[in-house]
């Protein structure tokens, strides 16, 4: 997700207190709070899948590919 599409939701969140929004704002608005979601759950989904634990034997668990799930759930 761009800078340009998070500013439109913060816009449009403002004009939601402020005066209300159309029927297509409010659509808009709903369709880029899904997209921002769906950018942050991948996001922290790749951060999840990138951790590893040292065992204390001294093995690397790489939990990402023990645990892990491809694509969405």
């Amino acid at each position: 997700m761009n800078q340009e599409k998070i500013d439109r939701i913060n816009t449009l969140f403002h004009k939601s207190k402020s005066t209300g929004l159309s029927e297509e704002e409010t659509a808009e608005q709903a369709a880029l709070r899904k997209e921002y979601i769906e950018s942050i759950r991948a996001s922290l989904r790749g951060n999840l899948n990138s951790i590893s634990i040292q065992e204390e034997d001294g093995s690397v668990t790489d939990l990402g590919k023990k645990y892990g799930k491809v694509g969405k759930e």
